[in-house]
């Protein structure tokens, strides 16, 4: 069955059709149903990019100022209900997203768009809006397949190291992942349901790890012992976007994005360490400790530094970010994860409150760059702090639940939960300190 002749469960919407009679007056003249059918498709893109509640509305709002209209809106993980006043007719409207994912890039030039409606987009049509909105929702993706592989392949080898792995775990993540997330991206491409590409990319991606680390064993004569790198060649998987921007979103009090954000990275973690547990099973894989690494605080430091930003710059890459935007996530993340490793190893912080510090100075220093770099603020932030994300963590206490070993499960579990807690606090109370729309309840 091709992809053209499969039918899909949500029907297109062809939004030309609601521009209204008056094709050449601006939409500033047009009627409230053409201005709110405008309005909330900007927030239905806004919301396939991946941002926050707080965020979408913020954006929906600022049009219908421009409109002179009010509008008020409930948002979820998929679905915007909002209704649009002109004081004298109310038109109330509820629009559904076929999937969800991250797309720093689409966000970053909507975003701009609404930011710029008071200047240029005022005074066009509705039809040409909608035609402008087209190119932005139509684009393709910055990245090709083989590329989000390489991106995911060289973030999860940055990621192994600064798990504790040496160059045997590295080099066969790197090879793990790479496989994974292109299966997991060619998938995608042609709208595979979710649980289908989470099981099958994390599947592929530990069996070319255990491929690798016998091949390195038998022909070059590496020593027993790596297997638990496997690990960390799946945690492309990890959705640590909707994890923290669920945080975002409860702490504005939007429960109702919040918590479905949480529910569905919930359900990609369960399903994903569900297939690793079983991989390793298949394959004989053990999770466990990394062999020591012997190096010096300064190599360590500065080794450190470099794979925080490597990490961090594919991860934003397979987030779509272009070049210079996944460069600047990278940089912040570099800094603040280090901060967090070395609060650790240096002054025996607890795991939780660096993550804490981390998230923290990774949010203050993205508003100190904010008008160099002009990019929507989470499409730097989350990525910058996405690699603090215990996927390894939740792994172990999935392993462990599964051999029956419960007071380790639930110890790894713990840890785990009281980092994923702390990073979106720490974006939080920088958004807080930085922001003064962000830190009124209004």
């Amino acid at each position: 069955m091709t992809k053209a002749s499969i039918k899909s469960n949500h029907m297109h919407i062809d939004w030309h059709d609601y521009t209204g009679n008056a094709k050449d007056k601006p939409i500033s003249e047009a009627s409230l149903f053409v201005k709110a059918a405008f309005i909330g498709r900007v927030g239905l893109m806004l919301l396939s990019c991946g941002t926050g509640a707080w965020r979408i509305r913020s954006s929906m709002n600022a049009l219908s100022e421009q409109l002179g209209i009010t509008c008020t809106a409930e948002i979820g993980l998929t679905t915007i209900v909002y209704t649009c006043f002109d004081g004298h007719k109310t038109y109330t409207n509820s629009l559904c997203l076929d999937n969800t994912g991250v797309n720093t890039n689409k966000l970053d030039r909507l975003e701009r768009f609404v930011e710029g409606f008071s200047k240029e987009g005022i005074n066009m049509s509705a039809e040409q809006l909608h035609t402008m909105l087209d190119k932005i929702q139509h684009g393709s993706g910055l990245y090709t397949p083989l590329k989000l592989g390489l991106a995911a392949a060289f973030a999860c080898a940055a990621f192994t190291f600064l798990l504790g792995g040496g160059p045997a775990e590295m080099i066969c993540a790197f090879i793990g992942a790479g496989a994974g997330n292109y299966l997991r991206s060619k998938l995608i491409n042609k709208q595979f349901t979710l649980f289908l590409c989470v099981v099958s990319s994390v599947a592929l991606s530990c069996f070319a790890y255990a491929v690798s680390i016998r091949i390195a064993e038998a022909v070059f004569s590496v020593p027993v012992g790596h297997e638990a790198g496997y690990i960390c060649a799946m945690l492309f998987i990890i959705p640590g976007f909707p994890f923290i921007t669920s945080g975002i979103d409860l702490a504005k009090l939007d429960m109702r994005s919040g918590l479905e954000r949480l529910a569905y990275a919930l359900m990609i973690i369960i399903i994903a360490t569900a297939t690793g547990w079983v991989m390793s099973l298949l394959l004989g894989l053990e999770p466990e400790e990394f062999p020591n690494l012997v190096l010096s605080p300064e190599i360590l430091l500065a080794l450190r530094f470099l794979a925080g930003f490597v990490g961090v710059f594919g991860f934003s890459l397979m987030f779509n970010s272009p070049v210079k935007m996944a460069a600047s996530a990278a940089v912040i993340g570099a800094f603040a994860n280090t901060l967090r490793l070395e609060l650790v190893d240096l002054l025996g912080c607890h795991a939780a409150v660096a993550a804490f510090i981390g998230s923290l100075a990774a949010g203050l220093l993205a508003s100190l760059m904010m008008s160099r770099l002009g990019y929507p603020r989470i499409s730097v932030t989350v990525p910058s702090i996405v690699i603090m994300v215990p996927g390894l963590y939740l792994y172990r206490a999935a392993y462990n639940m599964g051999q029956m070993a419960l007071e380790v499960s639930a110890m790894w579990l713990a840890s785990a939960l009281l980092i994923i807690l702390m990073l979106p606090l720490g974006l939080i109370f920088a958004r807080i300190i930085t922001d003064k729309s962000f830190r009124h309840g209004a």
